[in-house]
């Protein structure tokens, strides 16, 4: 079946009177609904206007209201009830199109009527643009009973010929588009009560229009029930309470604490110091984190004093004190004019974990942290890892005996390497140690374990380590035995585990995750019943655990929504590594069909993961009609140590060849892809990758790099992270000494290799890979007169935050592939029509 014939088929309710004309024969309705004349206390109003019947039809009326309400014939209206001055009506129906095209919505019959489309009022007989979506078009109309429409007759005309269909509703069939990637409610944060038996759940979301809403819940895990809606609620690291901060009617900020089962409030402090943030186990004191600021230089003429001086507040640091609820006294932890930050509190109080960094700029790593074990009581410092660039986060045991260290490979004098020889680990390639306080002894417990790990959490309750990892191109949950260092991995239903907490005094966790096809869903584990499970052969060691969905935001994120299929797939890469694809379809796929195809892909350290909704929505693309391939090529964490090495100094060769054996493999096994028609796109570290790709390659047909690097050199100099990012990605090596690398790798030295459309988009006030990157390579493709386009995103920096230059950057996006791989150059015409200058 091809597209064309499944929207004919979703088309039934309409008649179809030309190749453009379609007439709306159902729909769903509501109505009549009686509406009366107001009482007339004067003949005039405040505008001096004598009363109109047919200003009734400004009466508010929810849209929502035919939202499911039941269909009938378009073609005529119930009659007004003879005791109304005159009744409201609503007709709806959907317009779903593949394609970016204008219609024209014509309404005949009716004297009183508004038309809207997508909630927004919309003249009649006006052409209409529409993204490739399903549309809601709801018709208003105001009938009365001396003028009755004998006949009403609605039509869609598309002046280009698209299919489109029409339909009284797409639910069920609705594709998948960036409004419901924007407009998605997700979890941004989930803890346990000590006890497990409650827990706080906050999410955020973006309402059409680009207001945020936050919110936070304390909810009875049992039952789902919520007692409390507040910003800012953490609990008490002891007793199953959950305190915030208050501001009293003198202006002071209070710390409370509130028992969720009877809502008994408790003031624990008042007049506490805004800083005061993190509560100690003891609930006894609360420790401050303040940035004490720097030396200033004049707005208009300053030095520059360091690389990162340029970064708005680079000279500020931070500094620690201890606040005592008791007594209302601070007391000043730590002095330096280095940073120095909290990492963990023992649990009976007396020891905290401090991170101290200092730049050394002479060799890498540039950045040095120092970990420091202070004793609160007395203030003394231990020093138990001294100037190690490489880790970057500890936490101690539950009895306080030994800590937990992450870091690199290369860390703690690289005790964790499993690399082959001449060969440089990936620095965040992230690994555990195990470090004894008194003895500094260090033991690397995930040298041969191949993800690279994430969130991490030692658990009190079962003397268990519970942690996430990029696990290929899944973020899985793991458990680790400390004295074994023996790990398993938690079985879930999901594929990407985004945060999760346990309780202290109970043997329960919560979590959210999602998947490649569904948004995000919250879960609560029973860790006491966890079992092991019998693994495949050459897979890692399982367990599983009693599991219940406490929530399912993806329910009503997908509410209607129909779609394709995601697919697992690997193939040999150019080096001989098994290479992590996956590939998703349109929905309604016909595999006698050829589709265009987008790739996308990073390319650089990290993986592109199985995230439902992301800035590049693979099931989005789908829903246009393109087969979308993700390829993780060698490089990436999460493959293993030496799989993630293949990044060091390597600038685009070799990750490269895995993309484009990728593709070739994927076409030769196929067919249903059109391999004349296959677009790229990356962004960042994958937009110099999009650049490489064109130059390097002929089997694209356009491309598309975001924020891309054109420059290995003139990045690692401008950006604000350019050079402590090529620690990561270049190593020891630099532009004066490595000309083959930084200049014979970087695109703009192979510009006149590109003969592939390429589109170069930037948002202008990037920091971190600057505009001109972009600017440069344009520049060199007019000059040599290739196909480009070089769209900037006004005031956005790397990520394209603002909402409607959002939705202006992704059509951008989706208005060039329709160009070069579609044919369908329309939707990018309109957006950025030809200029003769």
């Amino acid at each position: 079946m091809t597209l064309r014939h499944s929207l004919l088929i979703i088309a039934l309710a309409a008649t179809t009177a030309s190749a453009a004309d379609t007439l709306v024969s159902t729909g769903r309705y509501v109505g009549p609904l009686p509406i009366s004349r107001p009482a007339m206390l004067d003949s005039l109003n405040a505008r001096q206007e004598p009363f109109d019947t047919a200003s009734l039809l400004l009466t508010h009326l929810s849209l929502d209201a035919v939202a499911h309400a039941p269909t009938r014939p378009t073609t005529t209206l119930p009659h007004t009830p003879a005791t109304a001055a005159a009744a409201l009506h609503l007709i709806g129906f959907t317009i779903t199109t593949p394609s970016w095209t204008k219609v024209t919505i014509g309404v005949d019959g009716l004297r009183h009527f508004k038309l809207y489309v997508d909630g927004r009022e919309t003249a009649a007989a006006s052409a209409v643009e529409l993204l490739p979506a399903s549309h809601e078009v709801v018709v208003k109309a105001l009938t009365t009973a001396d003028a009755e429409a004998d006949s009403l007759r609605i039509s869609v005309t598309t002046a280009d010929g698209c299919p489109v269909a029409v339909a009284p509703s797409a639910y069920g069939s609705r594709p998948y588009t960036l409004d419901d990637v924007m407009h998605a409610r997700r979890y941004i944060g989930a803890s346990l009560s000590p006890d497990g038996r409650w827990m706080i759940v906050s999410t955020r979301q973006t309402l059409p229009g680009g207001d945020t809403q936050t919110l936070t819940e304390v909810r009875e895990v049992a039952t789902g029930r919520v007692v409390e809606r507040r910003d800012g609620v953490q609990w008490m690291p002891r007793t199953n309470r959950y305190w915030f901060a208050r501001t009293d009617g003198r202006g002071r900020r209070c710390i409370v604490a509130t028992d969720p089962a009877t809502q008994a409030e408790t003031t624990l402090a008042t007049d506490v110091p805004a800083t005061a943030r993190i509560m100690l186990p003891t609930e006894e004191a609360m420790l401050c984190v303040d940035e004490v600021k720097g030396p200033e230089e004049r707005p208009d003429v300053y030095e520059v004093i360091h690389p990162d001086d340029r970064q708005p507040g680079w000279r500020n640091r931070t500094t620690i004190m201890l606040y005592d609820l008791a007594t209302g006294t601070t007391q000043p932890l730590t002095h330096s004019h280095d940073n120095v930050y909290p990492l963990d509190v023992s649990r009976d109080g007396t020891r905290l974990l401090l991170m101290r960094s200092e730049s050394r700029l002479s060799q890498r790593p540039t950045t040095l942290f120092t970990l420091l074990c202070m004793h609160l009581p007395t203030l003394a410092v231990d020093t138990l890892v001294a100037a190690d660039g490489f880790i970057s986060n500890a936490m101690f045991s539950p009895d306080g005996r030994r800590v937990l260290v992450q870091g690199s490979p290369e860390a703690l004098g690289g005790i964790g390497k499993n690399v082959g020889a001449g060969m440089t680990p990936s620095m965040i390639d992230i690994q555990l140690y195990m470090l004894d306080p008194q003895t500094k002894d260090v033991k690397p417990l995930t040298r041969h374990f191949n993800p690279s790990v994430g969130h991490t959490l030692w658990s009190e309750a079962d003397d268990m380590v519970y942690f996430t990892a990029e696990d290929c191109d899944s973020i899985n949950l793991f458990r680790m035995d400390p004295h074994t260092a023996r790990i398993e991995q938690v079985a879930l239903p999901e594929e990407l585990v985004e945060g999760f907490s346990v309780a202290t005094a109970a043997r329960r966790m919560v979590l959210y995750a999602q998947s490649a096809s569904n948004s995000d869903r919250l879960y609560v584990a029973d860790l006491s019943r966890m079992k092991p499970v019998a693994p495949k052969r050459g897979d890692e060691p399982k367990a599983t655990c009693p599991l219940t969905m406490a929530e399912d935001l993806s329910r009503s994120t997908l509410d209607g929504v129909e779609l394709g299929r995601c697919e697992a797939w690997t193939c040999v890469g150019s080096g001989g590594d098994t290479i992590c694809c996956r590939y998703y379809l349109p929905p309604r796929f016909d595999a006698s069909r050829r589709y265009p195809m987008i790739v996308n892909y990073y390319g650089g350290c990290s993986p592109t993961s199985r995230n439902f909704e992301s800035r590049y929505p693979h099931h989005a693309y789908a829903a246009q009609g393109y087969v979308v391939l993700v390829v993780n090529p060698s490089g990436a964490t999460g493959f293993g140590q030496e799989f993630s090495a293949r990044h060091v100094a390597t600038a685009g060769k070799g990750p490269a060849e895995d993309i484009i054996a990728a593709v070739r493999a994927f076409t030769a096994s196929h067919t249903f892809v059109d391999a004349s028609h296959i677009g790229c796109i990356g962004a960042s570290y994958g937009g110099f990758m999009t650049q490489y790709l064109l130059a390097t390659s002929d089997i694209f047909a356009c491309g598309i790099s975001h924020a891309g690097i054109s420059d290995h050199t003139s990045y690692w100099g401008e950006g604000y992270w350019g050079y402590s990012y090529s620690e990561v990605s270049m190593a020891n090596r630099y532009p004066w000494a490595d000309r083959e690398l930084y200049v014979a790798q970087s695109p703009l030295y192979m510009a006149d290799r590109i003969h592939t459309p390429l589109l170069l988009i930037h948002g202008d006030a990037d920091k971190n890979v600057p505009v001109g990157e972009s600017i440069q390579l344009y520049n060199a493709l007019r000059l040599l007169e290739r196909p480009t386009a070089l769209v900037l995103v006004r005031d956005q920096d790397h990520h394209i935050l603002d909402y409607e230059k959002r939705r202006r950057w992704q059509q951008t996006i989706d208005a060039w592939f329709a160009r070069w791989l579609k044919g369908e150059g329309k939707w990018w015409e309109a957006m950025y029509p030809h200029k003769e200058l």
